[in-house]
């Protein structure tokens, strides 16, 4: 079968709109089925597109951590002793990575609301879809 990617499905369209159903319109329904997985390829883009972020924003997080605790450790070989350093260090540290696992959060909240925004218009467009093929011509 011939396939292309405007459509992955080749010549199966064509074989599908040979079978006549009175009363059924298999083009509408084979091109319904085609909006379905576009919308569904559409959000596994997305949330690929969010995991790369996530991963990136991760890296960077590992990197800026590995430098603080470099800064950090400079810091505390002058003044080993000092409880109030160490505290005032262990705060902001921890702040930090509460600040990180928030941004986290953040991105994958965004990643699958937008993911659920799409698959979420493809249904209520099959909905109408559906509620235009039932209506008696």
């Amino acid at each position: 079968m011939a396939s292309s990617p405007q459509n992955p499905f080749g010549d199966v369209t064509k074989m599908l709109e040979k079978f006549k159903v009175p009363g059924v319109d298999m083009s509408a329904i084979i091109e319904a089925r085609r909006k379905d997985i576009e919308a569904v390829v559409e959000a596994n883009q997305a949330a690929m597109e969010a995991m790369q972020a996530m991963g990136r924003k991760q890296a960077e997080m590992l990197s800026a951590a590995m430098q603080e605790i470099q800064e950090t450790t400079k810091s505390l070989a002058g003044s080993a002793g000092d409880p109030a350093k160490q505290t005032a260090i262990a705060k902001k540290a921890f702040a930090k990575a509460v600040a990180d696992v928030k941004d986290l959060a953040d991105m994958a909240r965004k990643s699958q609301a937008d993911s659920m925004a799409s698959i979420t218009k493809r249904a209520n467009e099959h909905m109408a879809e559906i509620k235009k093929m039932m209506t008696p011509k």
